[in-house]
Order: C-alpha cells, then sequence, then structure tokens
C-alpha cells in the first residue's frame, strides 16, 4: 500500500514538472543600446519589445509557452556588444534581436556569418550579405535618401548639401547620400557641401558655417542620438532656412519633447508608411498596422519610428519559432526567413527572396514633414513617395 501511494506522488510530481516545464517562458535574447550616446534608440526599441512580449503572450506565445524577451545593454558600445554576443554563441543561441545601431551590427557580423545564430539588427543602417545569418529591420538607409531626394528634386530642391557623423551609422549614410545623388544626376542634383563629425562633439558650428556658404537648396543632417540635438543648435543659431532632411531614428517622443523648439516646418523625415494613415493601403499590412496600435494602445504607449523597427522583427521572429520550433536551430532559422515571401507586418508584405535580408524596400516609405502649428509630424506623401 505504501509503495502504491509512493508511486503515485512520484508520477503525480512528474507530471506536475512536466505541466511547470511546458510553461517555462521561451527567452528570446536581445542586445540593445540602453545607456550612452544610443539610450534614447534603444530604450524606445526596449518598450516595443516589451509591448509585442504582452501580445504575443495574450495570443497564447509559442508553443504553449509564454515568450520572454531577455534584453543586454552594449552601452551603444562595439566592444560590450561583442562581449554579449560571445556569451549568448556559448549558450547556444539560435536567434538575437539587435543590436540598435550600426556600429554594433558591423561588429557582430564577422562573429556570427559562418554559423550564426541568425542576427537580426534592428537598425536600417547595415548592409547583410544575401542568404547569411544576419538581416536588417525597415528599408535600407540607400532606399529611405533616395526616396526623399526624389521628393526633394521634385520640388525643385537640388544643391543638396549633408553633415553626417564619423561613425557606422555616418558613414552608411554618406555613402547613401552620394550614391543616391549619382542616381539622379541626370535629373539635376548635385552635392555642393559635406560635412562630417564625431558623435561627441559639442559644436558643429565651424561645419554648419560651410554648410550654410554653399547655398544649398536643402540640407540633409542624417544623425540620431545626442548628436542630434548638436545639429539642430547649429542649424538654428546660424539661422539656417532651407529645407533639412532628418534621419527617421530622431522621429520619438523624446525627441520631439527635447527638441521642438529647434524644429521647423521645413523639416522632413523619410518614414515608414504607417504614418500616413490606413487609407488606401492593402488590407493586410492594414490589419498588421491596427493590431500594432492597438498594442500599444493597450499599453497606454503610443507607437514611433523606433517602435516599428523592432516591431516587425519580433514578430517575424516569435514566427519563425512558431512554425518551426521552439527549439529550432539557427539555420533552419535562416532558411525560413531567406526564402519567405508574403508575410506581412507593420512595413507591408514581406519578400525576402526579392529584397534578401531585408524583405521590404521603397514602397513601404512615406516622408513627412513637421507641423510646428500642431507640434507634430504630418504626412507629406504617399507610400513610396509619391506626391499626396
Amino acid at each position: 500500500m505504501i509503495r502504491r501511494i509512493l508511486l503515485a506522488v512520484v508520477v503525480l510530481l512528474a507530471a506536475t514538472a512536466l505541466r511547470a516545464g511546458a510553461a517555462d517562458p521561451l527567452e528570446i535574447n536581445a542586445i540593445l543600446s540602453l545607456t550612452g550616446q544610443g539610450t534614447f534608440v534603444g530604450t524606445g526599441q526596449q518598450q516595443a519589445l516589451q509591448i509585442a512580449e504582452e501580445a504575443i503572450n495574450r495570443a497564447g506565445g509559442i508553443g504553449g509557452r509564454p515568450v520572454k524577451f531577455i534584453i543586454k545593454d552594449d552601452q551603444t558600445n562595439p566592444q560590450v556588444a561583442i562581449q554579449l554576443m560571445q556569451g549568448l554563441i556559448a549558450t547556444k543561441a539560435a536567434v538575437v534581436l539587435g543590436p540598435s545601431l550600426a556600429g554594433s551590427c558591423n561588429a557582430l557580423m564577422p562573429l556570427v556569418q559562418n554559423d550564426g545564430p541568425v542576427l537580426y539588427c534592428l537598425t536600417a543602417g547595415v548592409k547583410p550579405a544575401a542568404g547569411g545569418y544576419v538581416f536588417s529591420t525597415l528599408s535600407s538607409t540607400p532606399d529611405m535618401i533616395d526616396m526623399a531626394l526624389g521628393y526633394f528634386r521634385e520640388r525643385g530642391w537640388k544643391k543638396i548639401a549633408y553633415i553626417v557623423t564619423t561613425d557606422a551609422s555616418g558613414q552608411d549614410a554618406e555613402a547613401g547620400i552620394v550614391g543616391a545623388v549619382t542616381l539622379q544626376q541626370s535629373k539635376g542634383v548635385e552635392l555642393v557641401d559635406r560635412e562630417h563629425f564625431a558623435p561627441t562633439d559639442l559644436s558643429v558650428a565651424a561645419q554648419v558655417a560651410k554648410l550654410k556658404a554653399a547655398q544649398p537648396d536643402a540640407i540633409v543632417a542624417w544623425v540620431t542620438g545626442t548628436a542630434v540635438g548638436t545639429v539642430l543648435h547649429g542649424i538654428h543659431d546660424a539661422g539656417i532656412d532651407v529645407p533639412i532632411m532628418l534621419s527617421p531614428g530622431n522621429m520619438t517622443a523624446a525627441f520631439v519633447k527635447q527638441y521642438s523648439s529647434l524644429l521647423s516646418d521645413k523639416m522632413y523625415l523619410p518614414i515608414t508608411a504607417y504614418y500616413g494613415g490606413t487609407v488606401g493601403i492593402p488590407p493586410g499590412t492594414r490589419n498588421a498596422m491596427n493590431a500594432f496600435s492597438s498594442a500599444y494602445r493597450a499599453a497606454g504607449a503610443t507607437p514611433d519610428q523606433l517602435a516599428v523597427s523592432a516591431w516587425d522583427p519580433a514578430m517575424l521572429v516569435a514566427d519563425a519559432l512558431r512554425k518551426n520550433g521552439v527549439d529550432a536551430s539557427a539555420a533552419k532559422i535562416r532558411d525560413y526567413f531567406v526564402n519567405m515571401k508574403g508575410w506581412t507586418g507593420v512595413n507591408g508584405a514581406y519578400d525576402f527572396r526579392a529584397i534578401p535580408q531585408r524583405g521590404v524596400g521603397p514602397e513601404s516609405l512615406i516622408m513627412v514633414r513637421w507641423d510646428t502649428a500642431h507640434a507634430n509630424f504630418v504626412p507629406g506623401s504617399k507610400a513610396g513617395g509619391k506626391p499626396l
């Protein structure tokens, strides 16, 4: 009798353990810039992953298990990002979201290019090799800049000057600007000045003086993080009154709160089409946009560009694990993404076959303009930069 009771207890404990194991959170790792120069970028993406986690779990989680995003801070330092990734590789992680900025993403690429894990960078400013383990969020920086310069050209603003940082993000932006101008040379667009500064510089007065002296029709200031404040102060103090294109990474509540007094009605951003509203948007994309908005409302928050940059990658990773199993290898997840066509998110229908490692192109973008009267950005074009 005692043996039967003991056996029953053992069976009960084993069943309880199995049930507990089945309910253990499925951890998905992310590396973000929560401190340092990229703080406002990383913290915005952190919030997006937290809200995505809640949305995924409300829908039943993955494989019957709740999801938990485990977020690590790279301190906006590529060397720290490398250390964090080496630790994750040691744990046999299959997929990692992030980092937030191009410098850290570029630093991690050599670590994962042969065997993974899959690295889904939450910046548009990197160029992953086709078929590899690295993927990048949003449309590419060149696509954004080309669409925006086309928008400027159609308004007669053809003499372009630019200012960028000397880090990886700035180098990516400069390549995009020069490449876009080359594509549009036959249409009369020309570069009249090129300026650079270090992200930690406290003043760009000398560079801005050169920008002003070049008498451009418009200026591209592709800068994010605390460095964008340095540029805006310089432009404001110099009394420059021409259209300014800013990086879409600045379309955040924190940016608006801190720098709205330095913005003018001549400041533009190329941004995801989500900010143009859902009118004229295909039903699948509209549904994804509405679900995204609803999740943020449920969390008492307002989504911004940084939210969009993290949202679709989080949902894509969740979909990959849901379809391939929670223990799917890095190779299986990579192959799933590389061959994916038709998955629909906030940025539209993804086609990784046509646009390797990214899935979306310029058709997912619009131009927005700062509206001083309403202290907000408003749509300035339809998807792809087409006139309203």
